[in-house]
This record gives structure tokens, sequence and C-alpha cells, in this order.
């Protein structure tokens, strides 16, 4: 937004001269009161004036959050503020989270390390601030810098990097990972914003480079790289003999004998060196370091609400200490046991002593007889919610005093008309280069962060007055962060592990096993160095599949409550149910085509372009659109344009902006003067529903009503009768809406939300409506890609991907059942006003369950929702929790497709083990759709050992970001089910019997065959047969692969040979070579054959060759048709090495010389020159 030019009219405060006067000496203390909602500015401009480091500790998580995003409105084009968070455990928790948090800590105090930054401003809560981390001398001792030409030994220096908190990887994605390959090593800094490539000559460093971790591909080079340790607690950097110093002080004389053996083991594996899931246990230990240590000795920090900091500091003390003793008389936790918390009251004194130091008190602080206060002269502006008319009224009056109005709005264009209305002059900016004339009214575009409240500053002849959406409007446009993946490389094998599932084409469902070399009798050098795909089939047989072959295995995907079949060789099982397949998506995509074609022809109506209403109603959305919402809207617009009936599938997890999408398309239907059926499978999203449309529509003449259970039967009576005469508009409700009685006077709109969820005699109804109206379908159900392109033409598809709201990643912990954190967790959230799911998914128990949290916190409200209960029951229950009467809802999967409730922001779920990945991850969805952080806990049983894969689950959904690879599997699995519901029950096993790729690729092509059939109808052409396989065969009898040595990774390795058979020309095939390079470092013979080949066999498919092989030392290039009338021209290009047969071109590997390969690649390169110029020869002809 660039407005921080508005900062220089500060200068002319005589009262923010003394207090930067003040600041600027060496020792200063200052003390200011003002609104808070002018904190921001005045930081800013202390920051940019003083050009010191600043500190500004906050009472709260919360406010070093809200803070930063209003700072940084105001420092945009100057510099960004940085965050240090808090960790959200408490000390003596044993809970395992991921190291995003740490990384974030550690991010920090580097730039606080490094030189290039000379004056950063940091926010944080008290809370971080008291967190003790790594001891300053051992982050400098842990920090390296490197440079091109330095001398290092390799494995040293990956030694200390692990030592320092980095995880070895096979492939480096994200902060704090580390692969080595050979003499190249690939790091990914913490606090860096791009990984970096390390490649040796000998022990030196020969260059380094930056690369994108999606692609892997180098980008740029770079001199000199600094690199921090990657996490806060570090056991292993100290001498073994300090570890079993400390460690040796444990007292644990109190404890019971299982945490005992619990310790002690905990001991030997930090003393023996390795890892502990639950390091951040033994905080207190290693952690000597703080903040403030970091901190530059001539910075200034800022007290913001000291009041308010001392008050939470208690209560999280008193929490800490409760927690102590809970587990100390329980016999859990040591007496002696160190905590990584230093009391308020110490870092107090520490702050206070500090040469620079200021407090921030709020207006209306009760002691104002504080000698020496600086009183900023702000105050807060007026509100008009949405009443303009007034707004421009006091322009005139502001204006009138010389005053400068600057409105920081995401309506600018709206705001201009309305003023232009009423005589004002306006002027409309992107950024605030300079400060803005006197009695001038400036309207900017709000950036990429927002001023949240505004202010008045209140100056003699330098007055201004700010305000933004808050104050207009009563909401502001929330800027929405993009969580759109990066498209990375579509590879099949990139999450598949030996003993998962695959189709092989042909050959059907089996088992990888992994790869290996193929047993054989006869002393075939290319075999015994070939590499080969590993699958196993019923009855133990085994197929090997050449990795030139691996376009045709895929990873077997498929809705997984059952085990999928392996299909027993040499049989026909493989081909009837393939067979059977294809014949049902043929019948499926013939009706979907037919039902599309009588679409194309009915007669619907055609509304008209948007009204002045429309684009009102589109202006006070309170976010910003996403680019996926508004090609949506485009979409959904243009069909309700056109003259044939709309029928649009809109795909989008909960909380992506469908609501509105489905709100937008009925306002424009009822400006048609046309009624609305909004069609819902529950009470409870009727009701949600009726209460979204209600606040939006609430502004326009519009009648909206419900039509549910929760309705008497008189006034069932009264809505249906309104219905029929046309005085409702929208009418929202349940299958209740498709019943005979209900006859709509002019329906114009159906909305179905889920209807896969609708019974068969519902969806017959909605079939014959669907005939001549508008139909808008609705799914949470994310939808694959592949499906998605599969039915492109025949189903009219829009699909939004971008999760919407400014959400930030939700927190997520494993740990034991543990009364103190049940109790921890729930009042944490209910301190924030916030609400909590209980997730305990059996219902034979469940009421034990609820009165068990009852115990633990008996302020809270506590609700129970399962499936066994009546409707009446649940709904009551869910309404009662989305209305906030209810603070912990005890509950089965039945939230799982549940509501959009953004103060529920905690999940706590019990027997997290024998949940599967894309269950927990779409439970987990349910939570964190407010600006609120969010947590979930995923609680396991005490003393019990998970399976491998519940382990291997748990631990993906603590990286189930949107760039872990848990995520895609987790999506995948949805996605599926999505296919699912929207193909039908007949699909869904027809996906199960040959997996969801085989199955996207068998009703692609029988999408495209009947519509082929149609336009040779339409055009009377023949239909041409696509060639199923024009791939030439090329053996040339030489070891052709990637090595193992060279490669170590297994999905690495078999991506770059998927990639490889995906190539359509010898240019990418290079650039291939130039990755290989790139990234592994010199490609090795045997890689430059399999490259060669593959160069040779596109050369080879230009000139129609069938076959090239060598067989001992001849050479025989085979066509599929005659060639012997073409010899004499063909003996000119070729040379007489070559004799040319009937459809064959022979040679010796002899007769060709040492560079026979070069020789062979030459010939055909000439023979493909020679087909295009006699094929160009012939279209002339033609012609």
């Amino acid at each position: 937004m660039g407005i921080y030019a508005l900062t220089e009219l500060l200068e002319s405060d005589p009262v923010y001269g003394d207090l930067a006067d003040l600041m600027r000496r060496k020792n200063a203390y200052g003390q200011t009161q003002l609104i808070d909602e002018a904190v921001p500015f005045l930081v800013a401009k202390l920051w940019q004036d003083l050009k010191v480091p600043i500190l500004v500790i906050c009472p709260s998580s919360e406010h070093s959050l809200r803070l930063q995003e209003r700072i940084s409105a105001w420092t945009e084009g100057y510099g960004s503020p940085l965050r240090f968070n808090e960790s959200e455990t408490l000390p003596f928790e044993r809970l395992v989270t991921d190291d995003e948090n740490n990384r974030q800590r550690i991010s920090v105090l580097s730039s606080l390390t490094d030189e290039k930054i000379e004056y950063p401003l940091i926010l944080a809560s008290a809370t971080a601030i008291c967190q003790a981390t790594l001891d300053r001398d051992i982050f400098t001792k842990g920090k390296l810098f490197l440079e091109i030409g330095d001398e290092i030994y390799l494995d040293e220096i990956i030694n200390h990097w692990v030592q320092t908190g980095y995880t070895t990887v096979s492939n480096v994605k994200t902060p704090g990972e580390v692969a080595r390959r050979g003499g190249i090593v690939d790091i990914y800094p913490v606090g860096s914003q791009e990984p970096y490539r390390i490649e040796l000559w000998g022990d030196q460093i020969d260059s380094i480079r930056t690369f994108d971790p999606t692609t892997q591909e180098s980008v740029g080079q770079v001199e000199r790289i600094q690199i921090h340790p990657a996490k806060e607690t570090l056991p292993s950097l100290g001498k073994s003999s300090d570890l079993d110093r400390i460690l040796s002080k444990i007292d644990l004389s109190n404890c019971n004998p299982e945490e005992i053996n619990r310790f002690n083991d905990e001991i030997d594996q930090l003393l023996e060196g390795q890892e502990i899931d639950n390091v951040s246990l033994y905080a207190g230990f290693f952690n000597h370091g703080n903040f403030l240590d970091y901190f530059a000795e001539d910075g200034i920090i800022i007290e913001y609400r000291p009041n308010d900091i001392s008050s939470s500091c208690l209560d999280l003390e008193e929490r800490i200490n409760q927690l102590r003793k809970t587990k100390e008389d329980r016999g859990e936790l040591p007496y002696n046991f160190p905590s990584n918390h230093t009391k308020w009251s110490e870092m107090e004194q520490r702050v206070s002593s500090w040469n620079r130091h200021m407090t921030i008190v709020p207006w209306g602080y009760e002691d104002l007889v504080i000698q020496d206060m600086f009183v900023m002269p702000f105050s807060s502006p007026p509100t008009y919610d949405g009443d303009t008319d007034k707004f421009a009224e006091d322009i005139e009056d502001f204006r009138k005093l010389g005053g400068r109005i600057i409105a920081s709005t995401s309506h600018t264009e709206r705001l201009r008309e309305i003023l232009s209305e009423k005589e004002l002059h306006v002027s409309i900016l992107e950024n605030l280069s300079e400060l803005p004339k006197e009695d001038s009214t400036t309207l900017v575009k709000v950036g990429s962060e927002n001023i949240g409240q505004g202010f008045t500053l209140n100056l003699p002849g330098h007055r201004m007055w700010v305000t933004g959406d808050t104050e207009l409007f009563g909401f502001t446009k929330q800027r929405r962060r993009s969580r759109r993946q990066t498209n990375s490389r579509e590879a099949f094998f990139d999450e598949i592990s030996p003993g998962d599932y695959v189709v092989h084409v042909e050959h059907g469902i089996a088992r990888f096993l992994g790869t290996g070399t193929r047993p054989s009798e006869s002393k075939n050098v290319e075999m015994e160095s070939q590499e080969y795909l590993i699958l196993e089939y019923s009855k133990g047989d085994r197929l090997y599949i050449p990795l030139d072959h691996l376009d045709r295995v895929s990873a077997y995907v498929a809705p997984m409550e059952r085990a999928p079949s392996l299909t027993r060789l040499g049989t026909q099982e493989w081909n009837k149910t393939k067979s059977r397949v294809e014949k049902s998506t043929k019948e499926m995509a013939s009706e979907l085509l037919s039902l599309y074609a009588k679409r194309e022809l009915a007669e619907g109506h055609s509304m008209g372009p948007d009204t002045k209403w429309q684009r009102d109603l589109e202006n006070s959305f309170p976010y910003e659109e996403t680019p996926d919402q508004i090609e949506t809207l485009t979409e959904v617009k243009s069909d309700q344009e056109s003259s044939r009936p709309m029928d649009r599938l809109v795909c989008g997890d909960v909380g992506y902006g469908k609501t509105e999408i489905a709100l937008r398309a009925a306002f424009k239907t009822v400006m048609e003067g046309k009624q609305v059926a909004i069609l819902v499978p529950t009470t409870i999203l009727a009701q949600q529903h009726f209460e979204t449309f209600a606040s939006r529509l609430n502004a326009y003449p519009i009648e909206i009503d419900v039509l549910s259970r929760f309705r008497s039967q008189s006034e069932q009576k009264n809505i249906v009768t309104k219905v029929n005469n046309g005085t409702i508009d929208i009418c929202i409700g349940t299958h209740r809406l498709v019943q005979k009685d209900i006859r709509f006077n002019d329906l114009g709109l159906i909305i179905v939300d889920e209807e896969q969820r609708f019974g068969v005699s519902h969806k017959e109804r909605l079939k014959q409506m669907r005939s001549h109206v508008d139909v808008l379908t609705l799914t949470a159900t994310p939808i694959p890609r592949t499906l998605h392109m599969s039915l492109a033409g025949v189903r009219d598809m829009s699909t939004i991907e971008t999760a919407p709201e400014e959400r930030l990643p939700i927190k997520t912990y494993v740990s034991e059942f543990s009364d103190d954190l049940i109790r921890e967790a729930i009042l944490r959230e209910i301190d924030r006003g916030g609400q909590a799911y209980f997730l305990h998914n059996r219902v034979h128990n469940i009421e034990y369950i609820s009165e068990y949290i009852r115990q633990l916190v008996p302020d809270a409200r506590i609700a129970i929702a399962h499936g066994q209960m009546s409707e009446i029951e649940l709904q009551k229950a869910m309404i009662a929790f989305t209305e906030g009467e209810i603070d912990v809802l005890v509950c089965t999967t039945i939230i799982e497709s549940g509501l959009d409730i953004p103060n529920a922001n905690t999940l706590i779920v019990n027997r997290a083990d024998n949940f599967g990945l894309a269950q927990l991850y779409q439970l987990r969805g349910r939570i964190g759709r407010g600006a609120k952080q969010a947590y979930s806990y995923l609680l396991i049983p005490r003393d019990t050992s998970l399976t491998e894969s519940a382990e291997r689950r748990l631990k993906a959904m603590l990286s189930a970001t949107e760039l872990g690879s848990g995520f895609k599997i987790a999506m995948k699995d949805l996605e599926i089910r999505g296919a699912g519901n929207i193909l039908g029950a007949e699909q869904s096993g027809n996906i199960h019997a040959v997996g969801f790729d085989l199955y996207t690729r068998l009703l692609s092509s029988a999408v495209e065959e009947l519509r082929a059939q149609e336009v040779a109808r339409e055009t009377g052409e023949e239909v041409i047969e696509p060639n199923k396989d024009l791939s030439v065969v090329v053996e040339l009898r030489i070891p052709s692969s990637i090595p193992q040595e060279y490669v170590e990774d297994l999905s690495s390795r078999l991506e770059l040979y998927q990639r490889l058979i995906k190539t359509t020309t010898i240019l990418e095939v290079t650039d291939i070579e130039t990755e290989l390079n790139d990234r592994f470092g010199p490609v090795p013979w045997q890689t430059m054959n399999l490259l060669y080949i593959r160069k040779l066999k596109l050369m080879a498919e230009k000139c129609n060759l069938e076959s090239i092989i060598r067989n001992s030392d001849k050479i025989t290039l085979q066509f599929p048709y005659e060639i012997n009338s073409f010899s004499k021209v063909l003996s000119n290009i070729l040379g007489t090495r070559w004799v040319i047969g009937n459809k064959q071109i022979r040679a010796t590997v002899g007769g060709l010389e040492d560079d026979w390969e070069e020789e062979l690649m030459k010939a055909v390169s000439e023979l493909a020159d020679f087909h295009l110029k006699m094929m160009s020869k012939f279209a002339d002809m033609a012609i």
C-alpha cells in the first residue's frame, strides 16, 4: 500500500518530537499514552526515524500477531516487522509437535545476529520472551559461513549440521533439511528464503547455487552463505561428560516405577546422541539462553500495555506451577526437574534496566498522575456502518478546518462514485509517496496488509483523519493468504514404497516389491546391469518390468475400505475386469453426452447483466475474492446469462467461498423477479445458510425463509403458501423442499448442497426440475484434477482450490492421553472465548467421557453429539454449539462433514492411532476457519506400542502442511471418495476394480471416442482409430540405466525414469541431462547410454521406424512398409556402409567403426529429414 509517507505528519507534533529526542539518548525511559488504534502508526514512525533495533513486548501472542499485521501496513515499501513466536506447550508437557514454530524462533534469532540487518523491528509476546532458547555462545558456535574456494571435509560438516538440528533427507524441500549426493550437498538453512546447492571439487567448494525446492533445479549463483542451527534444543552440541553431569542430577526418588524406566531410557538415548521425540521436555537442561541476550544493547524495548503483560504472565505461571505440582504428586515428574520458563518478575527487572526503555499505555489508563507522560494527540474516528451520507457530511466539516482525509479501502471506485454525487472531489492512489495536500480527500487501495481501525491526529494546522473499511462499512475486507499448492511435478512414485499396490495396464493389480536386477542364466551384460520394477501377483508370481516401460504402471489408488485382490497372471481375469470397466465408462460417458446435448437444446431464462445492487452486494463481501472464486463466479454468471438452463457443479472445501458464489447467483436470480430454492441435507446446515443469507441481504427488499423440522406445522404451512404464491424470494430447506405440495410460483434457480447425501426419490424429483431451471450444485469434497479433465465438455464443473480465509496453519501435537493436557487445552480455548471439540469415536461410553471432562473442567458447558441420537436431539446440540452456548462438544466423527464454526479452534482426538490419515486430515479441517490460531491434539494411549502404519500416519499429520507428502496422500484419498460421490456407486466399484488412474484414462478415452464419433457424424468423415502403440523398439545391447550409486533415493530414480519416458523432443532429453549434472554431479556412462537411447527412439519415431535392433555385430533398422523403391536415394544419403533391403536397412558395428553410436544417430537423423521431405511432397501433390 505504501502509505508510510503519512507518518511524516507526526513530526509536526512537539510531544512526538520530545519523545523521539528522548529515545535518541543512550539512556532513556519514556511513558506514552495513546489509543490502541494509533499504536502501529507511532511504532512505525519511531522505527523509521530512530533507525535502531526495536522490540515491542505484547501481553499475548494474539496482540503481537495483530500488531505485526497493522505495523506492516504502515511500513510497506520500507521494511517488514518480524514476530518472535511463543512455544504453545507448557514446560513438563510430553507433546510432540512439528518444527515450524521452532524454525520461526531460530529464524528471528538469526536475523538478530545477521550483520546485514541493521535495525530489525520485532514483536513478541511476554511469554515468548520468557521461554528460554539456545545460549548465544552455542548459537554462534553452531553458525557456519561458507564461500567459494573454502576447503571443507564433507563428513565432518554434515555431522555438524545433524548436531545443530538438521535432518538428512534424499531431496531437500523444507527449511532444516540437508541431503548429500556424492560431492554435492543440498541444504535449506533455517531463516533463509531459499535452499542452497554446494558442489565440491575434491575438498574445495567449487560453486554455491540457489535452487527451486519444487523442481530441484538450480536457479542462480552466490558467493557466500551463512548457516545457523536448525533447532533450539540441541543436547548433542555439548560435551558428553557435561551432558552426563547435567542429567545425573535428576532426582527420580518421587517417581513411580513406570516413569523411572521411561526417564532412564530417554536419558540413555540422549547420552548416546540419539534423537528423542519429546526433546522439548528436557529444554530446561539445555536452553540457558534468553531472547534479550541476542537483542542489541543500543536497541529500544517497548512494553505495550504493561499491566496486561504482568496479568497474563502471572496467569501462565500459576498454570505452570499447578502442572508441576500435579505431576510431582502423581510421580510423573522428578522434584528438581528444571523448567525452560523464566518468571516475568525476573525478565521485567532486566527489561526495566535496559538502556532505552519505553512503555505504551492505552487511553483512559487509571494512573494519569504520572509525571513526564507523553500524551499523544490521537482520538478514535467516527463509525458509519455504511451510512455514506453522514460520512460525506463529516468530510465537508473536517476539510473546512484544513484537515486531510485518507480512507484506506477495498471499495475505492464505489466510494468515489458516492462522494462525487455529493460534489466532493477525491483522488484515488495506489501509493502515497508524498503527503497529500491540506483540505484534501484521498482514497488509497488496500495493499497486502491492512491498517485495521483508523484514527484522527489532532494537530493544530496538521489535522489528519485516517479511516478504514471497519469504520465506513462495519467490516474490513480480509486479505487472504493464497494457500494453493505449487505445481510440483507429477510423479506416481513419489509416495510409494515397497509393499504398496500398483496397477499394470496390461497385467493388472500387483504388490510393488522394489527394484532390482532380473535373475538370468545367460551371461547377458545388459540384463545383468538393467534395473527392473519387481511386481508380485497372485500365487507369488513375479513380473520384472523394464524401467523404460514405467509409464504402463501406476500407483493403485482407490477408497481403501478393503485391500484390492492381486491379479492372477496367465489368466483372462484382468482383461475381463478391464473390459467391464471400459464398457461401463462408455455407457456413463454416453449418458453424460446425451444429457449435455439435451441441455444445449433446452430453452431457459436468459438473465440480464449485473445491476447496481448486484455490484453493491458484491462489494460488501468482507473478504478479498480468490482467483478461483472470481473464475467460478464468472462461469456461473455466464451460465445464468445464456439461454440454456445452467447445470454447474462447484467443488471446494468448507470455508472456500462456495456459499458466497451461491448467494450472488441467488441474488442475481431474485433481481430478475424469480424465486430460488436452496436444498441442503441437514436442518443445521439450513439454519446456517439462512443466517448467512439473511445477514448479507438484510439491506435489500428480499424475503428469505427456512423450511425445516424446527418450524411448527402452522409455520410450515404458512411458508408453503408464501412459496407457492411467490411472496418468498429465497427458500432454504431440507428434502422437505422437494415434496409435492411445494409448487414455486416462478422458480429460476435451484441450489443443491451435497447432492450425494439425498435419497434416490429426491434426486429423481430434482432431475425433473433440472430440465427447465438453472441448477447450481455445491460439494465440499475435493475433486481430482484428472477427473475434472476427463469430464471436460460433458459436465460443467468449477473447482475452488485456494483456501480463502486469512487462516494460520493449524498447530498439531501428538501426545499420550493426559488429564493435564486435556484440561489445559480446553481452558486455553475457553480463556480466549473459543470452543473445543473432543472427539471420542465410541458411542457406548461417550457419556462417561463427557462426565470425565466435566470433572476435569467443571466450569465448561458440555454437550454430546453422535449419530445414534434422534435427529431433533442432535440438531439441538449442534445448534447450541453453533450459537456459542456450548464450550466443549464431545462427539464422534459425525462432525467430519459438519458446519463452518469459526469460533471452534481446538480439536482433541482420542485414540488418534485408530484413524486413517485422510480422516484425520478432514477432521482437523473442522477447526482453524477463523483468523485465530487453531490447535489439534492427537491423543494416543499410554504404554501402548503403536503399529508402524499408525506411527507413520501421526508423523505425517505433524507435517501435513500443503507441501508435506502426508497432505498429498490425504488429499488423494479424499478426492477418490469425492469422485465416487459424484459418479455414483457403480463407478466407485469400477474405481476399486482397476484403480483411479487407470479408471480416469479409460473414462477420458471413452469421452474422446464418443465425441470423435459425434464430430464424424456431423461432418460425414470417417472416424480415425488412434494408433495406441507408436513406440519404437530400440535394443542396442548396451548397459543403460541410472545406477543406484548415482541416484540413491528410489523415488527420485523412478521419477527420473518416468520423466524420461514422457519426453517428446530431444531438447527435453538434453534438459534432463543438464538437470542430472546439476543435482547429482557428472553423469555416469550407463546413464549417458540411457539418454542416448531415448534420443535415438525419438528420432526414429520421426521417420516411422518400427525397431532398431543390434544382434551381435549386426544393426537392423526395421520399417513397417517397403522401402526398396527408394534404395538409390537412401544409399546416396546414408553412404555405402548401410545396405538397403526390402523393409530393412542394415549395417555392422565393425563397419561403422568405434563411434558406431554416433554414426547410427546420424543415419536415423538423415532418414527423419528424408521422411519429412517426402511427406511434404505428398501433401503438395494431394493439393
